[in-house]
This record gives structure tokens, C-alpha cells and sequence, in this order.
């Protein structure tokens, strides 16, 4: 046996149509109970629990207690990114489950990437934080500009406590929908719970799907010159 990661355990692990449910609802970066997974992945409440526990021994899912009740999320954004990368590929491949409906388009409209803006809206701003010059990945890796971390600054972002943090500040994201960049990071995550406290942004309950406002859609083009249809 050769040497290194061991990448078909990990694939293993996604593999399951089960496990792959389960891990795409905690996409929306909430904690779940087993029984909320249970209904998202379409199986018993055992067999979640065995799924949950492959997931969790295998280092994709983390387990919090509080009281009675056990929660679950993904063990971090590099777990994230795998799948958001993963249904890229899917996507890019033709490997698509059924036929996009309204609530497809939703998701591809703007949604919520664990932890931050993806979909049509994230693309969008990425893209212009690229345009004005936010943004520099010169020498491969990205990071904000000066103009960037002085807007930033401006919008009421604490750049300083996100410069102390041990994630990265910003870090792209392979959109899986639109095959294009987003913004991922503790910025990504800090601009996001910005949008939904300013009202811009509202997450629709059971879905990963985000609401853009109408005043969302105005101040990401006033703020940022990301243009978002309705």
C-alpha cells in the first residue's frame, strides 16, 4: 500500500447517497439533531445515527452536546470547501440528480456555503471586489488590498479581529452553480452576518437558499457594485 493521505476513505465516507445528504444539509453551516438528519437524508433515525457516526469518526462531522440533545455541523470550512468543490465537478460532469426546479433556481440565485455567500449573488461580488482592485492574488495567494481592507473598514468590518483569527482572512471558493469564484474566509463569514443584520440577506427556513432583499440588492450595488437580479 503506498504511502500518503488516504483519499478513497474520505470517498468513501461521501460516497453514501445517505452520508451525502446528511453532509449537504449542514452545509447551511446550522448544528442539527440526528432526527433533523434523518429527515433530510430520507432514512431511519438508526441508521443516521450509524451514518453520523462514520462521518464523525471519519473527521467530516463534529458533535456538540447541549442538555439532552446532541447537535451536528461540519468539523470545519475546509470540509466545506471539499464538497462545495465536489459539486462542482459533479455539476460540470452532468451528474446531476433531477431536473432544476424553482427551488434549484433559488439555491443557484444566492445561498448560503456554510458560512458565506455563494450562488449568483457570491460570484457577483466577488467579481467586483476584483474590478475595483479589492482583492490581490499577484503572488497566489488572496488577500485584501489596501483599498479593500480600508472599504472593508468602511462597511464596519472588524478587520483587526480578523486579521488576530486563525482562519484565513480570505480564501476563494469554487462556486459548484456558477463555476466561478466566490469569497470564502472569515471575511466571507463577517460579510455575510453583516448582510443578514443590516436586512440585506435572509436565509428561507429549510433551505440553504438566501433571500437578496430589495434593500439588499440596493446596498450591494451602492456599497460594492455588485449588481443582483431579482
Amino acid at each position: 500500500m503506498k504511502a500518503g493521505p488516504d483519499i478513497a476513505r474520505i470517498a468513501a465516507l461521501i460516497g453514501d447517497p445517505a452520508r451525502a445528504n446528511i453532509l449537504t444539509a449542514l452545509m447551511s453551516g446550522r448544528a442539527l439533531t440526528a432526527r433533523e438528519l434523518a429527515q433530510e437524508a430520507g432514512v431511519g433515525a438508526s441508521t443516521a445515527s450509524s451514518h453520523l457516526n462514520k462521518l464523525t469518526q471519519g473527521g467530516l462531522v463534529a458533535v456538540a452536546q447541549d442538555g439532552r440533545h446532541r447537535y451536528h455541523r461540519l468539523a470545519g470550512p475546509e470540509v466545506a470547501h471539499a464538497l462545495e468543490t465536489l459539486m462542482g465537478l459533479a455539476a460540470g460532469r452532468g451528474h446531476l440528480r433531477h431536473q432544476p426546479g424553482p427551488k434549484d433556481m433559488a439555491l443557484r440565485q444566492a445561498r448560503v456555503c456554510y458560512n458565506h455567500l455563494a450562488g449568483t449573488a457570491g460570484t457577483a461580488l466577488f467579481s467586483s471586489f476584483v474590478d475595483r482592485g479589492w482583492l490581490d492574488n499577484s503572488d497566489g495567494s488572496l488577500a485584501l488590498s489596501p483599498d479593500g481592507t480600508a472599504a472593508m473598514i468602511g462597511f464596519g468590518i472588524d478587520m483587526d479581529g480578523l486579521s488576530r483569527g486563525r482562519a484565513p482572512v480570505c480564501r476563494p471558493c469554487l462556486d459548484w452553480s456558477e463555476r466561478r469564484t466566490h469569497l470564502a474566509g472569515s471575511l466571507g463569514r463577517a460579510l455575510f452576518a453583516a448582510f443578514e443584520a443590516r436586512g440585506w440577506a435572509r436565509r428561507i427556513p429549510g433551505s440553504r437558499a438566501v433571500e437578496i432583499t430589495p434593500k439588499g440588492r440596493a446596498g450591494l450595488r451602492d456599497h460594492f457594485g455588485a449588481r443582483i437580479r431579482p
